[in-house]
């Protein structure tokens, strides 16, 4: 049933979120306080499709080895990429290492505060950018974030396909309209905290939305369908042999993955489609290889958009196996394990490896 109320106005949005804020906003996040503008770029930065709560401890300990921008610039990418492994979306670690070297390079070890200069960073699109110069520098510049997208499109009545132009162009304005010229930097943290707390994609907090008696989505009944839903692809498994190969001295074959793709730029054993072609792997390039693998349980994996399943397979080799190290291979101990990229799931798996119960 359709309910008799005025609809929203970007006059009175803002006021009504940020008094939301004052009283049932987060306060406390490790990047506000300080809140710099590089503590808020790395918090940006690893929000991007992440949740806060998986996000904290991930921060906490990114910064304290990295504290700021020319420390991170000075760093190794393995360094990094160790650092953010299980966080998942590792092209964002690449970015921010890439972008810390730009910075320093570039900007003199600052962030620069103009959004068409941090949108020339990797990594950063215009509301990352505008998130920034917003918490960091309180601009009144608009953002608009995932959880921004669902908020105005319930609020606003703003329905259609949301990738396309229009539908895209039509969300910025009225995010542009919505955010205020002053206490910018509380109106940004109020309308993310809103959106990934009460107004969720699922199960939204209607009953205890301040906005609710102005929202058109609520007003119409159509929570349930703004903004809406993409259709996906039907979900598929994709089934890879990884060969673990160790030598004598306990020490197994990884290699450096390309930096496309999943998991780029990070360390995994060689992967294979079959069996057949990891074992012409092992007498083309291991030294002695036993050719008859022995079989561990397999490991899976879900990513946004399909199941991985891996098999993997333990090969004995001789301690002069012909594989050398180099830029894209590396005999990694698991038993004193190397500041190295690794996958969760791959981390997990050389560790059992290293377990005294393992055979």
């Amino acid at each position: 049933m359709a309910r008799r109320s005025p609809p929203q106005t970007p006059e009175r949005f803002a006021p009504a979120l940020i008094r939301w804020h004052r009283r049932d906003g987060r306060h406390d996040l490790p990047w506000q306080h300080p809140r710099t503008p590089y503590r808020v770029w790395v918090s940006e930065i690893m929000l991007q499709q992440t949740q806060v709560a998986t996000v904290i401890g991930y921060y906490e300990r990114f910064l304290e080895r990295f504290p700021d921008v020319t420390t991170l610039a000075e760093a190794s990418l393995d360094e990094v990429l160790h650092l953010w492994s299980g966080l998942g979306y590792y092209s964002r670690a690449r970015n921010l290492h890439a972008a810390a070297q730009r910075i320093v390079t570039d900007h003199g070890g600052e962030l620069p505060d103009a959004l068409a200069q941090l949108m020339e960073l990797p990594g950063i699109g215009r509301s990352t950018g505008a998130a920034i110069l917003a918490l960091a520098h309180d601009r009144p510049e608009a953002i608009l974030d995932a959880n921004v997208r669902r908020v105005l499109a319930r609020c606003f009545g703003i329905g259609g396909d949301q990738g396309t132009r229009a539908v895209e162009q039509q969300l910025w304005r009225q995010a542009e309209q919505c955010t205020p010229a002053k206490q910018a930097a509380t109106y940004t943290q109020a309308i993310m905290d809103f959106g990934a707390t009460l107004c969720r994609q699922r199960a939204p907090a209607c009953e205890r939305c301040p906005l609710a008696h102005g929202c058109v989505a609520y007003r119409t009944d159509r929570v349930s369908e703004l903004p809406p839903s993409r259709r996906r692809a039907p979900r598929r498994t994709h089934s890879i042999v990884m060969l673990l190969a160790s030598r004598a001295d306990g020490r197994l074959l990884l290699q450096r993955r390309p930096a496309r793709g999943i998991w780029g730029g990070l360390w995994t054993p060689p992967e294979f489609h079959d069996v057949g072609a990891a074992a012409q792997f092992c007498g083309a390039r291991l030294a002695a290889a036993r050719l008859e693998p022995e079989p561990l349980p397999p490991v899976h994996h879900a990513f946004t958009h399909f199941d991985l399943e891996i098999t993997p397979l333990r090969v004995r080799c001789d301690a002069l196996a012909g594989v050398m190290e180099g830029a894209a291979t590396l005999w990694y101990n698991p038993r004193e394990p190397a500041r190295v990229g690794l996958p969760a799931p791959i981390a997990a798996l050389l560790s059992s490896l290293a377990s005294p119960a393992t055979p």
